[in-house]
């Protein structure tokens, strides 16, 4: 006995590229809130989590880090860095999603 296969139709595939493009957005603001609190005491599974999130989001958050200064307030810096890079992935993902659904 086979089991049945589901037909992935090109909209379906175009809804996983947005669903992918805004799971990794929520993973960028997730590394913004990161570098505003403080360390946390250590939790084995926290530290995972943020951990696998630094290893996903800062790859691509360099890219931008090496086009784009660090803007000076002051004596602060401001890095914006992850609002260029939320921006590019909206709108690659979108062009890709409504590239595929056709």
């Amino acid at each position: 006995m086979s089991l049945p296969l589901a037909a992935l139709t090109r909209s379906d595939i175009a809804s996983y590229v947005l669903t992918l493009t805004y799971v990794y957005v929520i993973l960028i603001f997730i590394r913004v809130i990161m570098s505003w609190l403080p360390r946390m005491p250590y939790n084995r599974v926290l530290d995972m989590f943020l951990s696998f999130v630094r290893d996903v989001v800062d790859p691509y958050l360099n890219l931008f880090r090496r086009l784009l200064p660090l803007a000076r307030i002051g004596p602060a810096a401001l890095d914006l860095s992850p609002m260029l890079g939320t921006f590019v992935i909206i709108i690659v993902g979108r062009l890709l999603a409504n590239a595929i659904s056709g």
